[in-house]
């Protein structure tokens, strides 16, 4: 299976499961993942007001971006380092 990180590509074996944890925000993207979202949120806006997204995206997106607080709050979501929707925060924009 293709190595899926944004660095990955220039790296043939895998990242050692200790340099995983090391490397990991889990805990602090646990804490953090509302302002995450609302991040993303203002983002999006912006770029429907910039004319980069269409209306209709805009809200697809926003609508999305609440399921996924939702599904965090109900603890659908789990936070792990295993999770590859939840690293680091272009997790929330990867579930999108």
């Amino acid at each position: 299976m293709k190595n899926r990180k944004h660095w990955g590509g220039r790296f043939d074996a895998p990242t050692d499961a200790f340099v995983e944890e090391f490397n990991a925000s889990i805990d602090v993207d646990a804490r953090m993942y509302r302002e995450d979202i609302e991040g993303s949120r203002a983002h999006a806006r912006m770029l429907g007001r910039q004319g980069i997204l269409s209306e209709e995206d805009v809200h697809r997106i926003l609508a999305g971006l609440d399921e996924i607080e939702r599904e965090i709050e109900r603890g659908e979501l789990e936070f792990t380092v295993a999770n590859p929707n939840l690293q680091h925060y272009r997790g929330t924009t990867r579930r999108l």
